[in-house]
């Protein structure tokens, strides 16, 4: 487990969140609360439709809460920043620029001008180009850095999206599903490699899943979401696994299997239960 997990790096604090439909006001998260430690990777899991996306956009900064409040290293999150990247389902590549233009976009976006709130003054070229191949080379594609989009895997394309989002040297990695759209063999090879991505970075990493068994390998927390609409966080699983992790000697874990055991009643039982009650 990582040595900081006792401070409070991401607090969201009583985070409410609706939208104006045509048929009304809309429910989306109600009474939200929940702390992230730096360098944890916590994962946010439930049933399609209890807000895990919606609560990943509010860190994010890409929506503003109805009411409440998130704080990102001590700071009010009001809007997107580079100390916070999203990697979404869909990789979002521009497809007329090679994997190497994709994420050297980024690198210049953050660090090609000078910054005035810190003092920080412009990279040149050559110091660019050194942040765009380390990224890539990173997440193992130094060898397709000019290949285009369309000419790679959607998993190369997912490794180029988490690229550019590592690029910006972010204290939050932000993920939403993104694995869901790839078969088994590339999903489970993408886990892994995240996983000693984040051992080297030491990030701090939000992911959204539907995948339990993702979320307890990758997790050091799992957040359940209770079914919308107005989710909010039903339990929080600490899972307290040794690192670096195995997925071939989990599998037989005895601790592996009473977490994943643990979110499966979660989900399937006791949300199920409570689905019937209110029907």
């Amino acid at each position: 487990m990582n040595e900081h997990l006792n401070e409070k790096f991401i607090q969201i604090q009583g985070v409410a969140q609706t939208f104006k439909t045509a048929k009304g006001v809309f429910p989306a998260l109600r009474d939200v609360d929940l702390n992230i430690a730096k360098g944890e990777f916590v994962a946010l899991i439930g049933h399609s439709g209890c807000g895990k996306s919606t609560l990943l956009n509010l860190i994010a900064g890409l929506t503003v809460p109805t009411s409440g409040a998130l704080i990102c290293a001590n700071r009010e999150i009001k809007g997107p920043g580079p100390e916070r990247a999203v990697v979404f389902q869909n990789h979002s590549l521009l497809p007329w620029l090679t994997c190497y233009e994709n994420v050297y976009l980024a690198v210049e976006r953050v660090f090609g001008a000078a910054n005035k709130s810190t003092g920080v003054n412009a990279e040149n070229k050559a110091q660019l180009k050194a942040r765009t191949d380390a990224a890539l080379a990173l997440v193992g594609l130094t060898p397709a850095a000019q290949k285009r989009p369309g000419e790679i895997s959607g998993g190369m394309k997912q490794r180029v999206g988490i690229a550019r989002a590592l690029c910006m040297e972010p204290k939050v990695l932000l993920m939403d599903e993104p694995f869901g759209a790839l078969d088994a063999l590339t999903r489970a090879k993408l886990q892994d490699e995240l996983l000693q991505i984040v051992a080297k970075t030491q990030s701090t990493v939000v992911m959204v899943t539907h995948d339990v068994d993702e979320a307890v390998l990758l997790s050091d927390k799992i957040v359940m979401l209770t079914n919308g609409p107005a989710a909010t966080i039903g339990e929080v699983l600490s899972v307290d696994l040794p690192r670096p992790r195995n997925r071939v000697q989990l599998a037989d874990d005895s601790q592996y299997q009473h977490y994943r055991k643990a979110v499966i009643d979660f989900l399937y039982t006791r949300q199920a239960h409570v689905e019937k009650l209110t029907a």
